[in-house]
């Protein structure tokens, strides 16, 4: 592959594979045209800090250092947007989400960073906004503090918008802006954009709203996103929200999917086609509502697979559409990028597909301190052939993998005796990489520990 004249890599935050392949259609045109997609591709991380890190460093989460309990990207690991800027190009963030700022390290690289909550004015209702901010336990915390009383709100308050209104067309056009900019100075540029409308509480309208039937019903949704964003269950123990309602929930982000696709497709097609730029499209991770038991992607998501959309629009006008349905792990999109500079010496999932370990690791979430013993654990995950497997509590349990779309199969137990790293990995050297994982990951857990 040429090196690309720009190179855009947009983020739907959070952004589910089944909620991307609802009966088999993307919403997504000019990808399904155009694009290699990844069916079988995994996040190395379950929410925004491990995710993105590994996106932007290659590693996982137990290299790069950014957990749930760690959360700091290592300063001494080269981020994708230092490796570009070495080679020429300008680098641009148009983020709608604030962990994905200097909060937590990932800013650095990049020659600019703008944040959308600072550029857009607000279009929600008072109501909204109280609703939202009361929701977040943080923020709670904040509002009726002396800094509330005095008018001295923070960023962390001033970026609801993100969380109450629509701002992906006010990302593109920012993008926009830029890549007009470096063509009038002859520049090539690198620009990750983050959207927050596939985020919860899932955008559903130009502003937040309910989408159950009737006032009784709107009231529940309204108690279950509650809920969901506090993780009640993990301080309590109790599941609060009904099936019905998680179901309700989980449509909530194919719902929001239905608004933001016709534009990233848009986009995607005024910045790809007829030019010599690399467009990639995907989600930093993947949630679970109602999978496995787990009600949000901090609750330790790896025990679903995190599987997540993944689609690169080499450079060129006339390249054929493949779907690869290799397992591949997300954060070898680090070197797939740099491929052309010759920098880095990791799997290129463009040319070499076959190579990547697809594994995944959460880390235990401590909710304000009062998370029960029975979610205190660090789980690791790998995916080899058919199945996925996943290390948690000193066992091994598996599933097939999902192949049409659909939701992950729950796990159960391994037959007495199997070992799947012996087992199933028969590959000598990709049995050496998993357990060197497996290894790190156990000495970098038992550091962190779990509190017990």
């Amino acid at each position: 592959m040429n090196k690309p004249r720009h190179i855009i890599l947009v983020i739907a935050d959070s952004l589910r594979y089944d909620a991307v392949y609802r009966n088999q259609d993307t919403l997504l045109p000019y990808f399904d045209a155009h694009s290699v997609q990844f069916m079988q591709a995994r996040s190395s991380g379950c929410w925004t800090l491990p995710a993105t890190a590994s996106l932007f460093t290659g590693l996982m989460p137990h290299q790069h250092g950014a957990t749930s309990q760690t959360r700091y990207v290592r300063t001494d690991v080269p981020t994708i947007a230092e490796q570009l800027k070495s080679q020429g190009y300008a680098t641009y963030q148009v983020t709608a989400n604030v962990a994905t700022t200097d909060v937590f390290g990932l800013h650095r690289g990049f020659d600019e960073v703008r944040r959308i909550w600072k550029l857009v004015p607000a279009h929600f209702n008072n109501l909204q906004k109280f609703l939202m901010l009361i929701g977040k336990p943080r923020t709670r915390k904040m509002l009726f503090s002396k800094d509330m009383v005095t008018q001295k709100l923070t960023e962390d308050v001033e970026m609801q918008k993100t969380w109450l209104q629509l701002t992906h067309q006010d990302v593109f056009n920012e993008a926009h802006k830029i890549i007009a900019q470096q063509n009038a100075k002859n520049q090539p540029c690198f620009i990750f954009l983050n959207l927050m409308e596939s985020h919860f509480p899932y955008h559903v309208g130009a502003t937040l709203g309910m989408t159950a039937d009737g006032l009784i019903n709107k009231l529940r949704e309204t108690v279950s996103l509650f809920h969901v964003i506090n993780q009640t269950f993990l301080t309590t123990g109790k599941t609060h929200i009904k099936p019905e309602m998680m179901k309700i929930l989980r449509e909530r982000q194919r719902k929001s999917w239905e608004i933001i696709a016709p534009a990233i497709n848009q986009f995607a097609q005024e910045v790809h086609q007829d030019t010599d730029n690399m467009v990639v499209f995907g989600a930093d991770h993947g949630d679970n509502f109602g999978d496995q038991g787990w009600v949000y992607h901090f609750s330790n998501v790896t025990d679903g697979g995190n599987k997540v959309p993944l689609m690169i629009l080499p450079p060129g006008a006339k390249n054929e559409p493949q779907n690869i349905q290799t397992n591949v792990n997300t954060k070898d999109l680090y070197h797939t990028l740099l491929k052309p500079f010759a920098l880095g010496n990791g799997t290129s999932l463009l040319t070499e597909a076959q190579t990547s370990a697809s594994v995944m690791q959460s880390y235990w979430y401590n909710n304000k301190g009062k998370t029960l013993p029975q979610f205190k654990y660090n789980q690791i995950a790998f995916v080899e052939e058919q199945h996925r497997y996943v290390y948690r509590n000193k066992q091994w349990l598996w599933a097939p993998i999902s192949k049409d779309g659909g939701r992950e199969p729950e796990f159960e137990a391994l037959p007495q005796g199997v070992q799947p790293l012996y087992d199933a990995v028969k590959d000598i050297t990709r049995r050496k990489e998993l357990l060197k994982i497996l290894n790190d990951f156990s000495v970098f857990a038992d550091k962190i520990g779990t509190g017990q």
